[in-house]
């Protein structure tokens, strides 16, 4: 913690640093109030008119995997059955936005007030903003060649030790590349007041559950991609749920009963993660999901199941799609 800077020695003792509280700290809102993020999808392309929002304030790290979630849920997803493996297709460029997300929470200026990291999905563009403006010296040609100032060195340094930072300089770059690579729009940075905006053009207008339309795999995918059923039942989920991730369990555990350990291995993860974990919390809150142990929470034997609710609210949803 020390080689991280996230501690520091201070009279004889041992105190977090500022980057510290941003990143952990438990009242991290008492010190810094706007360091949060608000998230809006809105119909059409400009801000008339809202369909859906949420306030994301978890710790930093987790908000990248949150703000994620958010976008999935309003974008639409197929499946690409070109290759052995099924492969999910998004209407937006995830890798993209991911990159953009990540800059605008290492490089805020969290000292400002009244002014959180903002996104908003429109049906043409995505804008990811953050409070205040280049660092003095920077300008956006810079950025574009991979040019680093960093602001938040503490915040950067614990991204990168995540590997959610894979090299210094290399965000703005790869997002400026990826954009010619999906054959998108070249993405817009600028500066608007003391805030710093990144604009995402999408290549089509992106749609939303707004009622029982949904575009067809034909309208949206190449021959070699199409929604298959557990697709739609995973995107329906993932509305109710507020969540990907949390719709994916609850489907793997509409199977059979499961553990942390084994419901990480089989979406893909060598680990179980800290998102992994909040999810599954959230999902014995809302009482959708059960211990197996319910005497024996720490249990290495310890698996979930889905209750009455989550049971039903399966049913609801596989009868919604016919």
């Amino acid at each position: 913690m020390l080689t991280l800077r996230l501690l520091v020695p201070e009279q004889g003792r041992l105190v977090p640093t500022k980057g510290a509280i941003l990143l952990f700290g438990k009242n991290r809102l008492q010190h810094f109030p706007d360091a949060w993020v608000q998230c809006g999808r809105f119909t059409g392309t400009d801000k008339a008119r809202i369909f859906d929002h949420i306030e994301i304030h978890s710790h930093l790290p987790g908000c990248v995997e949150e703000i994620m979630n958010f976008l999935k849920k309003h974008a639409m997803r197929g499946a690409d059955f070109s290759e052995i493996r099924r492969k999910d297709v998004w209407s937006i460029p995830l890798p993209l936005l991911r990159e953009a997300i990540i800059n605008a929470l290492v490089h805020a200026d969290y000292s400002h007030q009244g002014a959180p990291v903002r996104v908003a999905f429109f049906d043409n563009r995505i804008e990811v903003e953050s409070p205040g403006i280049l660092v003095p010296g920077m300008t956006v040609e810079a950025m574009k060649r991979g040019v680093s100032n960093l602001r938040n060195r503490v915040i950067a340094r614990v991204f990168r030790e995540l590997k959610l930072i894979e090299q210094w300089g290399s965000g703005v770059s790869r997002i400026f590349r990826e954009a010619r690579e999906h054959g998108l729009p070249e993405p817009t940075i600028e500066e608007i007041g003391m805030h710093l905006r990144l604009t995402v053009y999408l290549k089509s207008q992106a749609a939303t559950e707004t009622g029982a339309a949904m575009l067809t795999s034909d309208q949206s995918h190449s021959s070699s991609t199409q929604q298959d059923p557990v697709s739609r039942l995973e995107s329906r989920l993932e509305s109710r749920l507020e969540s990907a991730l949390a719709a994916r369990v609850v489907l793997l555990l509409d199977n059979k009963a499961a553990g942390k350990a084994e419901l990480a291995s089989l979406m893909g993860q060598k680990a179980v993660s800290g998102a992994l974990h909040r999810q599954i919390r959230l999902l014995l809150d809302r009482h959708l999901i059960e211990m197996t142990l319910p005497d024996k929470p720490n249990s290495r034997f310890q698996q979930y199941r889905l209750t009455k609710e989550g049971v039903t609210v399966v049913t609801e949803t596989k009868k919604a799609l016919g």
